[in-house]
């Protein structure tokens, strides 16, 4: 490989890596917050926050590897440019033409890593996102109770609070729990709270020495009962929670479906899908090549207008791309249109670009200046 070649690879994979680093640490840091929220407000369980945010950064790769691909190329090409690099470069023999093979070797490998992603990781991803999910709404409402945390489970309709346990026969230590009903409204309250099992395998959680207000809203009625031992009878919302049954449900999801399942569907939703997943490593390729002459600039002019143009060219390639897919859900565009129409145009906007940095402009003829008066 020549030296122009390895040090344009060598500087497109330095900038890629420290802009990947950046996009993901900014996506994690957004991930988490969000997650965090929704354990807080009981949505899904504290100890599967870690697992969804790494099964959810598997499904974002995709997109943050193009956009690293392409931020890379179009740094380098335009620290070239501003720096007078390319004038050493054009001066060897060189053109912008010799930029394609090496980011083509920069690009290749990741549009390749994309489209195993997208075609095989990022399915399986949304796949286990959702089992969680799932797994998480099947469990019973004390199991998702957290000692010094509110949850709320039922749409709102209960919501619980409580202590760590202070006997070690108790799952839970003190109690107080919100309770909803059509008519009455009720706050229950216990020293401590555990498990119990019938011989017929019903559930019960058995709270012991508290109280219990209730009250109709709107009304002047109220009753307040003291009790030693109170159990309150826990179901599941669906009997069948076997990992089959759990796993099935997950993959009703569109996102969650295997490629090789969309394949034999014929429907366009399942069409609109195998579209964006075919399109994400089209797209890398063709933001990689189309940083090559968005990054040719004046070295005399400003770089934030340039930076801002490619982006608002980015911006619109995926925007494409998303109306491309939701045409196909809808039936308005055909699949076997639909799913390179995007790619071609941006690939002769590609051709044109480097057709006008290319072309070798005829000087303009100078008039001779008319003869003044003798």
């Amino acid at each position: 490989m020549s030296l122009f070649k390895r040090s344009v690879v060598s500087e497109v994979a330095s900038h890629g890596g420290v802009v990947f680093s950046t996009l993901i640490v900014v996506w994690l840091s957004v991930l988490l917050v969000r997650l965090l929220g929704q354990a807080a407000s009981g949505n899904i369980g504290a100890d599967v926050v870690l697992g969804l945010a790494v099964f959810s950064s598997i499904t974002a790769l995709p997109v943050i590897l193009a956009v690293s691909l392409f931020i890379a190329v179009l740094a380098t090409v335009t620290r070239n440019y501003r720096e007078s690099e390319m004038v050493v470069w054009f001066a060897s023999g060189l053109s912008l033409k010799n930029w394609l093979n090496p980011v083509l070797r920069c690009a290749v490998p990741v549009a390749a890593l994309i489209a195993v992603l997208t075609l095989v990781a990022s399915p399986w991803a949304y796949r286990q996102i959702e089992e969680y999910r799932e797994r998480y709404a099947q469990r019973s409402d004390l199991s998702k109770v957290t000692a010094g945390q509110f949850i709320e489970t039922e749409g709102g309709n209960r919501v619980f609070f409580a202590e760590e346990p202070t006997n070690a026969d108790d799952e839970l230590g003190k109690v107080i729990a919100r309770v909803k009903d059509q008519e009455w409204l009720s706050v229950v309250t216990a020293e401590s709270a555990r498990i119990e099992s019938q011989e017929n395998g019903d559930r019960f959680l058995v709270l012991s020495s508290g109280h219990r207000y209730d009250l109709k809203p709107g009304k002047a009625e109220f009753r307040m009962i003291d009790f030693e031992s109170y159990g309150i009878r826990l179901e599941n919302r669906n009997d069948d929670n076997s990992p089959e049954s759990i796993r099935q449900r997950a993959e009703n999801s569109i996102k969650a479906r295997p490629t090789s399942y969309l394949l034999t569907d014929d429907n366009d939703n399942s069409r609109s899908q195998i579209m964006w997943r075919l399109a994400l490593p089209l797209a890398a390729l063709n933001l990689a090549l189309l940083a090559i002459p968005l990054g040719a600039v004046n070295p005399r002019l400003g770089k934030s207008g340039d930076f801002l143009l490619a982006g608002l060219v980015g911006l619109l390639y995926m925007n494409l791309i998303n109306l491309s897919r939701g045409w196909i859900r809808s039936g308005v565009l055909e699949f076997h249109l639909g799913v390179w129409l995007v790619h071609v145009l941006f690939a002769g906007l590609v051709a044109f670009l480097f057709w006008r940095r290319l072309r070798v402009r005829k000087p303009r003829e100078q008039q001779d200046p008319a003869p003044g008066p003798a």
